[in-house]
């Protein structure tokens, strides 16, 4: 939850749970069992849904599929009948390029575009509905952190904070031009299927519900993330949502 889990927070909503929430106090009770301090670093914000040798029509498609994907994601896609697979990021394009995988997914269109995943995986879909605000954190040990004197304190707390911004607003300037860019070298963008994504919705759902049930950590951060996700969601279907959809049907 200190970065993405599967429907969660977007990265606007993530820095606010952090910092005008509970998010960072919680997350930083559970770190300083293992003697770690976290500073929230950096949000690549919502990522993409990955590169596809043959497109996804329905959820019969994704039986057996073999999809790079870690984490919960891939939790997840193993419960919607898929098989992840765990590939460092140097060898995607090889495993895409012979089919010893059927899909991969990374980040967006500025690094995906590195590493031309189009070039031998077509069909780029979205939205990553696994990392929607993906938050990158600094972690420091508590001992180290603890013995600098408060100004060294505060440096590090204004960098990383600075990091954070730093960070959101480069992906967001350079992804609409590397997507331009992907899709005019023929790469072929769709949707998931809506049945898709409410099949994965629903088994995230679940997936979490299993987790609260064993995990007291879990279900302790969980329970405040979800009420905060809850609350954000509904203020900004009055106004971000309704702008957002607004000005994206308008021809600029």
């Amino acid at each position: 939850m200190g970065c993405a889990i599967p429907f969660g927070l977007n990265s606007r909503q993530m820095t606010a749970w952090m910092y005008e929430g509970n998010g960072l106090k919680l997350m930083r009770e559970f770190y300083a069992k293992y003697n770690i301090i976290n500073f929230p670093g950096g949000n690549t914000g919502a990522q993409m849904g990955g590169w596809y040798r043959k497109e996804i029509k329905t959820v019969a498609d994704l039986k057996g599929m073999k999809f790079r994907v870690g984490g919960f994601a891939g939790r997840v896609f193993e419960r919607m009948g898929g098989v992840p697979q765990n590939i460092p990021g140097g060898e995607i394009y090889q495993a895409l390029e012979k089919g010893t995988i059927d899909a991969a997914e990374w980040v967006g269109p500025y690094d995906d575009q590195k590493l031309g995943f189009n070039k031998v995986a077509p069909h780029y879909y979205y939205p990553g509905w696994w990392e929607g605000g993906p938050q990158l954190d600094f972690f420091i040990n508590q001992k180290a952190f603890n013995a600098l004197t408060p100004e060294y304190k505060a440096i590090v707390e204004n960098a990383a904070a600075n990091a954070h911004v730093d960070m959101q607003a480069k992906y967001d300037g350079r992804n609409p031009k590397a997507l331009k860019e992907l899709v005019g070298a023929g790469a072929k963008l769709h949707p998931f299927p809506d049945a898709v994504m409410d099949l994965a919705f629903k088994e995230s759902m679940a997936l979490y519900a299993e987790i609260s049930a064993k995990n007291a950590s879990w279900a302790k951060i969980y329970a405040d993330y979800s009420k905060f996700r809850a609350d954000s969601n509904q203020w900004f279907r009055f106004t971000e949502a309704r702008y957002d959809t607004f000005m994206q049907r308008q021809k600029l």
